[in-house]
């Protein structure tokens, strides 16, 4: 935050001109982002109606207290007043004090569509010397989030830095509860206590972002304590520990308004489970924690023990689509796959009960006929251009299998099964101000124009979210990572984070394929354009200006058909005229194009997380020797699971020939002298 804050009460009657923000109320001080106050640590503020203007009660301190109350009229009009106390509270510890009984004068006026309150003191001030007059302006400015108050005080007698700036909140807002959550996601283990929490989070979280879980540190989403940390120290969120699931029904009693039980010898039965909860804002339970939800007077809605022994998924899906589609979402859907047998992680399962959706994890593949059937009958009935989120269970299909099943309605996928908080993070804003700004490199006064060399560039795919985000030698050398884009919309405090961490070195690129993970050969032509013109907005908006693509719709990485024709390739350019060039692949692919200066490279590199450094420095070296020609351009995509300082381990061992760039640099670079050669599909 730029802007300066303090914590102060106001209020406005109706014989003038009520202001269009609204300051009325109390506020509580955020001290992180306040200047320190000495002796009394806090400060909080009151706004009240007064006549013709407005109140404003300052309490220093808690229990050892100062307040001050000022009323004035807010037409620029003086307001004069007899000074009650000595204390002169932004320091005591000043040997500098008021004069009680002497005149202290005042004028107020609204600016900034009346969010902004400038108050003009004229005081006089006892120091060790003997009395001075001072002059200070008081500026009180809420934020529009109504939620945000700064309050700056400028002296005529304190002209140097740092300037004296409070920052507030509405009093009982931006508070919430965190739990930390174990490890246990097996059926015989404590999958039924936390498939309970993040129903009731899924719940809770409808009446504002409400409870907030730490996952263990081996979670797939590794972000979940810095995240935290960040909602605490730079969005101002007061957190309240929760340590049991008791604890946790208790802090939240009054929201529930039943359970459904499920069968733990039927894990589909909790799938299920998780649609009745959106539904019904029921939490789950198993057979032992129905006591619990009793205790706090909940009703039971739907039990699930008995209910489905002995069927196939298909045919418990079948009986929920009966029973609860029509009442579900219809432009979002999960996928609750992931691990199967004994285990399950839900991480998304809150995001679904937040939004209401259907949830299921049925086969991605024709010859499952049933389960397939019914996959397709949901998709179908979905708003086209709808959004799939969770992922597809390892025991029945492959990811392929399901995103070229997704991608013929001309749906897009946002995984995984274990994405977590987003229930909460979806209602986290970006922050008053700020600007989604990427770390660009190309400066128009500079020419990019390659030399004789090998010009080598990383792409960390998959890097925001189960990536080496936080692992060692991020920002040490240029690097490209994956954001996704739906992040705008679905977690833009989340997104804020990324971009707020980011160094000069880290380079965001857009992905994947379109506005969000698709399969463009299997996308219908219909939606093909319409796709890729949402996935150029959502550049424009995060500030991005490479676009990666990759297809396996046509088979696995390697024996499969990852390339893509001609017609396609023409979509992205028409679709993306500011894109300065394009990516494709994920193993080594085979497409090259360029247009005006605007190329589309392949990888030519993976760097398999088992490989061995020394083999990846040889496989880097005999490309650049079969591709002989100069300058080569080796785009290399790095594996999630691999932290930059491996990646700079096999750097600085290959040959003085080599140069890392960043990837605007090197796609510049290659549109001017595309060594490539042009290759399509069939080609």
């Amino acid at each position: 935050m730029k802007r300066f804050c303090t914590i102060i009460l106001l209020s406005v009657t109706a014989l003038t001109a009520q202001p269009a923000a609204d300051f009325r109320g109390q506020w509580e001080l955020i001290p992180q982002a306040s200047s320190e106050i000495s002796l009394y640590s806090t400060l909080s503020l009151k706004f009240q109606n007064a006549e013709k203007g407005i109140t404003i009660i300052q309490k220093w301190g808690g229990n050892r207290s100062f307040s001050d109350t000022l009323t004035l009229k807010t037409d620029g009009s003086t307001t004069k007043q007899i000074v009650p106390n000595r204390v002169w509270p932004t320091n005591v510890f000043m040997g500098l004090s008021m004069i009680p009984g002497d005149e202290r004068s005042f004028s107020a006026t609204w600016s900034e569509n009346n969010r902004l309150l400038s108050v003009n003191y004229d005081y006089k001030i006892h120091g060790s010397q003997g009395i001075q007059p001072v002059s200070a302006v008081h500026e009180y400015e809420l934020y529009e989030d109504n939620e945000t108050l700064s309050y700056r005080i400028m002296r005529s007698t304190r002209e140097e830095e740092p300037k004296i700036k409070y920052l507030f909140k509405r009093k009982g807002a931006k508070h919430a509860y965190v739990m930390e959550l174990q490890d246990k996601w097996r059926i015989d283990g404590k999958l039924d206590e936390q498939a309970f929490l993040l129903s009731l989070q899924g719940i809770v979280n409808k009446k504002g972002p409400n409870l907030y879980f730490i996952y263990p540190e081996n979670w797939p989403f590794n972000y979940t304590r810095p995240v935290f940390d960040y909602y605490k120290d730079k969005r101002f969120y007061t957190f309240h520990r929760l340590n049991s699931t008791e604890q946790a029904m208790k802090a939240f009693s009054d929201i529930p308004q039943g359970y459904v039980v499920w069968d733990k010898s039927v894990r589909t039965s909790l799938i299920v489970a998780l649609t009745v909860s959106g539904l019904e804002n029921a939490v789950i339970v198993s057979e032992e924690l129905i006591p619990m939800a009793e205790k706090w007077g909940l009703k039971k809605v739907a039990d699930f023990r008995g209910k489905f022994t002995g069927q196939s998924d298909a045919q418990i899906y079948q009986w929920a689509y009966d029973q609860y589609w029509d009442r579900c979402n219809k432009e979002l859907i999960i996928w609750m796959g992931g691990v199967h047998g004994n285990q399950m992680q839900p991480g998304v399962a809150d995001w679904g009960i937040y939004k209401e959706v259907f949830f299921q994890d049925l086969s991605s593949v024709p010859a499952d006929t049933q389960e397939y059937e019914l996959a397709n009958r949901l998709l179908a009935e979905m708003k086209p251009m709808s959004l799939v989120m969770g992922w597809h269970s390892y025991a029945k299909d492959k990811e392929r299998d399901h995103l070229k099943l997704t991608s013929s309605y001309g749906h897009v996928v946002e995984g995984l099964n274990t994405l977590p908080n987003f229930s909460f993070s979806h209602q986290i804003p970006f922050s008053h101000g700020f600007e989604l700004k990427n770390n660009h490199h190309l400066d128009p006064g500079k020419p990019c124009e390659p030399k004789n060399k090998v010009y080598i560039t990383c792409v960390q795919t998959d890097g925001l979210g189960i990536g080496s985000w936080h692992k060692p030698g991020r920002g040490e050398i240029p690097y490209a990572w994956e954001v996704i884009m739906n992040y705008y919309w679905l977690a833009p405090g989340m997104l804020e984070y990324f971009y707020s961490q980011a160094t000069p070195n880290d380079y965001f690129i857009g992905c994947l394929s379109g506005p969000g993970y698709m399969y463009p050969k299997a996308v219908p032509k219909a939606y093909l354009p319409k796709l890729i013109d949402r996935a150029n907005d959502l550049m424009q908006k995060l500030d991005l200006n490479v676009f990666e693509i990759m297809d396996y719709s046509e088979g696995a990485t390697v024996e499969g058909n990852t390339e893509l024709p001609k017609e396609i390739v023409d979509v992205y350019y028409e679709q993306m005229p500011t894109a300065i060039g394009f990516l494709n692949g994920y193993a080594p692919a085979f497409t090259f194009s360029v247009r005006n200066g605007r190329p589309l490279i392949s990888y030519d590199y993976y760097l398999s997380p088992s490989r061995d450094q020394d083999d990846a420095v040889a496989d880097l070296v005999e490309l650049a020797e079969i591709n002989s020609t100069r300058p080569y351009f080796l785009l290399m995509h790095v594996r999630e699971s691999s932290d930059v300082k491996r990646v700079i381990g096999i750097l600085e061992n290959l040959p003085d020939e080599f140069e890392l760039v960043p990837i605007d640099i090197f796609l510049t670079m290659a549109g001017k002298e595309p060594t490539f050669k042009e290759r399509y599909l069939d080609d």
